[in-house]
């Protein structure tokens, strides 16, 4: 195994944890947006649950229904972009930096490498 390989597998797991990330921030945001107890349950379950549904049949590797590149772009936009904007109405600005500077830079390499 080389070291570009190796890069590139690193890249692959990063990827992973930006997805898993951005179901914890849909669920995170959930929970402090509920005016209720039910309302925080719905939504902390929903959103993370909504979002996983719509990525995992059409914009992850092994969907089911395969988009068109650029309708798959935009759909790759509103999955990782969403958590910016849900940590910023949650008031975590650095969280919402860190994650969206991890994503484009995640992203470029994909692109790079053509992963």
């Amino acid at each position: 195994m080389s070291f570009l390989n190796g890069l590139q597998g690193l890249n692959l797991f990063l990827r992973f944890i930006l997805e898993v990330c951005a179901l914890i921030v849909a669920g995170y945001w959930g929970v402090k947006t509920g005016n209720s107890v039910l309302m925080k349950v719905i939504f902390g379950i929903g959103a993370p649950l909504g979002i996983a549904v719509v990525w995992g049949t059409m914009g992850s590797p092994k969907a089911i229904i395969q988009l068109p590149a650029t309708v798959h772009l935009i759909l790759e936009i509103f999955v990782f972009g969403l958590p910016i904007v849900l940590l910023l109405f949650a008031g975590k600005v650095g969280l919402a930096w860190i994650y969206g500077i991890t994503l484009i830079i995640n992203k470029t390499f994909m692109y790079m490498w053509n992963q």
